[in-house]
């Protein structure tokens, strides 16, 4: 078992980069046990934060970096997904899918709705001495 190992990514921000921390973070869930629903979650999860990261906290800038942190611990993974940005001034309240899926409405804060309903444990507006850090945490079973 893994317990307690860390693996660190530096991704470029690109979008479609995102698509690298998502095959990791899914292979790092298999090696550690996790059922194929629970790491479609993770992936799911890792590719909303690092797109918001590139977009959002770095502003699409070429040479800023998205750094994903992954530990597993205590049966769960923890993932930080690292900016060089301010953080979120305000939190979106979460969208009406209804209104999302029928067009009504622009899917603002969709990401981090998602990310709310799929992992366990979400801390946003972390600031770190590398920046701006978004943490999840999804235990192995839900």
């Amino acid at each position: 078992m893994i317990n307690g190992q860390t693996i660190e990514l530096i991704l470029p921000n690109i979008l479609g980069y995102e698509r690298i921390a998502m095959g990791c973070s899914a292979t790092y869930a298999k090696t550690v046990g996790f059922n194929p629903e629970r790491i479609e979650d993770l992936k799911t999860a890792v590719a909303e934060a690092c797109i918001n990261a590139m977009q959002h906290g770095n502003k699409d800038l070429p040479d800023a970096r998205v750094t994903v942190v992954m530990n597993f611990q205590d049966e769960a993974i923890s993932v930080d997904v690292i900016d060089k940005g301010n953080g979120i001034p305000v939190i979106p309240g979460d969208p009406d899918i209804d209104k999302v899926m029928s067009g009504l409405e622009q899917p603002i804060g969709y990401g981090l709705f998602l990310i709310k309903n799929l992992v366990d444990q979400v801390e946003f507006n972390q600031m770190t001495p590398a920046g701006h850090m978004v943490r999840m945490v999804i235990k192995k079973t839900d």
